[in-house]
């Protein structure tokens, strides 16, 4: 063969190889998408673990999610910063919010070793019905956000 000779060009082969590039980049912006979508998952499942233990008025079972701690009443004085006398004023019936009985993201964002969250509580708009938590992706504990979402 020479150095101008070509193979013979294969039609079949050539379109094989173009569907496959075009399935696995179809396939890599799925995933990617995914990805985006779900990266913050555990997190999020965390604030609603959280809240729906807040709407059944289970305020024991909320205390231990906030601190990742379901063993807190062997050790409340664990606690001294954030104690449960001031989070059940806090997250109870006559707390600022009133009874919660509902909750929504609204949005999410990375910050520091953590992701901030801005929930919606009881349906009632801004500033009086959001709240702004904080979970700390390693501890899992959560916390009032230093930042406000906008």
């Amino acid at each position: 063969m020479t150095l101008l000779d070509a193979p013979v060009y294969d039609e079949a082969r050539a379109r094989k190889r173009r569907n496959l590039l075009i399935g696995l980049g179809v396939l890599a912006v799925i995933l990617a998408g995914l990805a985006w979508n779900f990266w913050y998952y555990p997190q999020e499942q965390k604030v609603n673990e959280f809240f729906a233990a807040v709407e059944a008025k289970d305020f024991p079972k909320a205390f231990a999610i906030w601190n990742n701690d379901p063993d807190w009443q062997k050790h409340p004085d664990k606690y001294p910063l954030y104690p449960y006398g001031k989070f059940v004023v806090d997250w109870g019936p006559s707390s600022d919010f009133g009874v919660i009985t509902s909750h929504k993201i609204l949005l999410h964002k990375p910050y520091g070793t953590g992701v901030v969250y801005q929930v919606q509580i009881n349906g009632r708009p801004a500033p009086g019905g959001v709240v702004h938590l904080w979970v700390e992706k390693k501890a899992k504990t959560l916390g009032f956000s230093p930042v406000q979402l906008e």
